[in-house]
């Protein structure tokens, strides 16, 4: 995983306040809500579940939505909630939060740390929030608590989206973002911007985003090539499709490096898994290849899918092998709206400081893209990094570790860009 360098601090050139009292109400509401918040974040890391298995978790949001007397939605894209808080007539904000763990093992010595299993791919394997969704889900229920507290007072809508599987589907299907709008999430009303965010490894406490491109679109492809099965001692009776494949991979690796015009956009294609044959003597009948492709630009990503169709398939031709290349497109850019980034760039630095900064691209990739591609959107990244350098790890690793020092800088920054975007569209 790649994370971003810190560039430099976004200066503001307005600053919009709040009413005062009103400024001081949210302020209290946040204060007596954050108990609660590191409450939640603990009882979800503790209880982790896999994409599209968030059912004990879905459960306790849409009971807390509920009680705050919201619309509320369940079983959207499977395990997905939304809520709808309805108050004046101004704009509807979307915020949205994705629930799911990860199949990771936790190493992390803490008195929640995860101890629970799952089965993943027909494997039991250990489960953590690896990624820092526990944050993601308490964050947005304190927002729900204080947004919802403001009464007749709140000057718009919100839709909270808690989602699941954004870590993709174990299967492959759709899900997650995507099938929660064709489910109609973003239906009755309709959102005019969605706001989302993700905890990084950052000094906790900071903010990082950017206008345009900030995460990369991710697509899967596979490739199979398919040879000729012979005796190891005898390759000449047959077509070696392993020799072929590392051929492949080599190739591929000239895509990027050598085909491309290296000043246009960062793009990356990754072999992740070669998976052939079964004994040292035999030479197999087909040898799988699986990876990833990243970028940040629409032409570049077909581009890119072109050449590895055509990388592969001649080189397998050479060698007398047959080359099946399939590629699944999945998340396109994380985009962030200019025009919103600009209008919430002094939200963002009264609530983090100095520690509201521009964040570079990053290869990573979202499914917050899909809601991003249907109304304007800005995403940001929280910083959750402690102080001792010994405990930083980055996302995905058994011992990811979130300083909650950082939880309620997340619930200042949606509550405030939520009723700043509203005040502002009055």
């Amino acid at each position: 995983m790649t994370f971003f360098k810190p560039q430099f601090v976004i200066a503001a050139c307005s600053v919009l306040l709040p009413v005062p009292s009103l400024a001081a109400d949210v302020t209290s509401k946040i204060d007596a809500v954050m108990p609660k918040v590191v409450e939640w974040r603990r009882d979800f890391h503790q209880h982790p579940e896999l994409s599209n298995q968030e059912f004990r978790t879905a459960k306790i949001v849409a009971d807390h939505l509920r009680s705050l007397g919201m619309e509320v939605e369940t079983e959207v894209a499977h395990t997905g909630v939304v809520g709808t808080l309805r108050g004046g007539d101004g704009p509807v904000v979307a915020l949205r939060a994705d629930m799911d763990g990860l199949p990771v093992t936790e190493l992390v010595d803490l008195p929640f740390a995860s101890k629970a299993r799952g089965m993943y791919q027909g494997r039991e394997v250990g489960v953590m929030h690896a990624c820092g969704h526990d944050n993601h889900v308490a964050i947005l229920m304190g927002v729900a608590e204080v947004l919802a507290g403001m009464g007749d007072d709140l000057p718009g809508t919100v839709k909270f989206i808690f989602q699941p599987a954004e870590e993709g589907t174990p299967d492959g299907s759709v899900g997650g973002a995507e099938l929660m709008l064709m489910e109609g999430a973003f239906e009755n009303p309709r959102p005019d911007v969605v706001f989302g965010l993700h905890v990084f490894p950052f000094p906790a406490g900071t903010i990082a985003t950017r206008p345009g491109g900030l995460m990369a679109s991710s697509d899967r492809h596979q490739i199979t090539i398919k040879g000729k099965q012979t005796h190891g001692a005898v390759p000449w009776a047959g077509v070696d499709p392993i020799v072929t494949a590392s051929q492949v991979v080599l190739g591929l690796q000239t895509i990027v490096s050598r085909q491309l015009d290296a000043t246009l956009t960062p793009s990356i294609v990754t072999i992740g898994r070669v998976e052939g044959g079964v004994r040292n003597n035999i030479i197999p009948e087909s040898v799988e290849l699986e990876g990833t492709i990243r970028t940040f630009d629409a032409e570049t990503r077909i581009d890119i899918h072109k050449r590895i169709r055509r990388t592969a398939t001649n080189i397998a031709e050479a060698a007398g092998a047959t080359a099946d290349v399939v590629i699944d497109q999945g998340y396109g850019v994380t985009r962030n709206n200019p025009n919103l980034f600009r209008q919430m760039s002094p939200t963002l630095e009264r609530v983090a400081g100095d520690r509201f900064i521009e964040a570079s691209q990053t290869t990573t990739a979202e499914d917050f893209s899909y809601f991003a591609n249907e109304v304007p959107g800005l995403f940001l990244f929280l910083g959750v990094a402690p102080d001792d350098p010994t405990l930083i790890y980055p996302n995905h690793s058994p011992r990811f570790y979130a300083d909650e020092r950082a939880l309620p800088v997340g619930v200042e920054a949606l509550t405030s860009m939520t009723l700043d975007y509203m005040m502002s569209e009055q």
